[in-house]
């Protein structure tokens, strides 16, 4: 990660989440579904994903904020 507070959501209801600052890095496998969010409702996030030759993506249905344990919108 660049700059910024993020945080990765995954496992059953996205209720597993680990927190990341700046520099920090985090390799999620192929097809884990996870979500990720700005922390801050004030600071941007910044950051690099790289993806494999296959750039497998898979897009997943809408989450309510609310039930992912500590986000919210500005």
């Amino acid at each position: 990660m660049l700059f910024g507070r993020a945080r990765i959501y995954f496992g059953k209801d996205f209720k597993e989440y680990v927190d990341l600052a700046d520099g920090d890095f985090m390799y999620v496998p192929p097809f884990v579904p996870h979500l990720e969010a700005n922390m801050s409702t004030v600071e941007e996030l910044w950051w690099l994903a790289c993806r494999s030759l296959d750039n497998i993506v898979v897009n997943l249905p809408d989450v309510d904020d609310a039930s992912l344990a500590g986000y919210r919108r500005a």
